[in-house]
């Protein structure tokens, strides 16, 4: 990208109606609901890898608990994540931790693009929410073999173990390292259809994730009540 380019990943853009259900929207409008209605400790955001973790024990078992929200639509891009926050999804909750997952999806931009898709993401939350401490995952290898889209992801999460140290209140949790195996192969029994996770793929991401996550809980002071006498 030439200097004075216009990132369009870090540009907050409506996801198209392209079956004509409006599904985008109306799943959009229900996030901001929840905002009105719920009271988050934990807020995950992102793409259909978090949209289906809410289908799995281990959502149940780790993430419930904690008062989580799932912001997961399936097929988001940086784009549209960025939109969904601008647009309501950040406003009447105050969550101490964000989970950002996202970038998989960005089939038309460069791996600069996409990081840069994501530090406007946590850049974002630093303004709209200064009390959450965010979470980027990293992004998964895919495919069965290897492949330019996998070495494309890998060079994205190179760019943000460069990028994210220099920005506020965000770390970035590498859940890339398990999946491939010595002869550059993924498992069907880790992804389905070497894409989207199985229940045995979202433990190896969901254990370390949710020990970081509760580090930052306990790091985060609560609120303290005075009563007058």
């Amino acid at each position: 990208m030439s200097q004075g380019d216009t990132n369009l990943a870090a540009v907050p853009h409506v996801a198209e109606d392209l079956q004509g259900d409006d599904r985008w929207l109306c799943q959009h409008n229900r996030f901001v609901l929840d905002c009105k209605d719920k009271e988050p400790d934990v807020l995950f955001v992102g793409d259909s890898l978090v949209q289906l973790l809410q289908q799995y024990e281990v959502w149940r078992e780790l993430f419930s608990p904690l008062h989580a929200l799932n912001f997961g639509i399936g097929g988001d891009t940086t784009r549209h994540v960025l939109w969904r926050l601008q647009n309501g999804e950040l406003e009447n909750i105050k969550p101490k931790v964000v989970v950002i997952w996202i970038g998989t999806n960005n089939h038309e931009n460069t791996a600069e693009e996409v990081a840069g898709g994501v530090e406007a993401i946590v850049n974002l939350i630093n303004t709209l929410q200064p009390q959450a401490k965010t979470i980027v995952l990293s992004l998964l290898p895919r495919g069965e073999r290897p492949n330019p889209l996998r070495e494309k992801n890998a060079c994205v999460n190179q760019l943000l173990r460069s990028l994210l140290p220099h920005l506020p209140n965000v770390q970035l949790l590498d859940v890339d390292g398990s999946f491939v195996h010595s002869d550059g192969t993924i498992s069907r029994h880790d992804m389905f259809d070497f894409l989207h996770l199985t229940a045995a793929g979202y433990a190896k991401v969901c254990r370390p994730l949710y020990e970081l996550i509760m580090q930052l809980l306990e790091e985060t002071p609560e609120e303290k009540v005075v009563t007058l006498a």
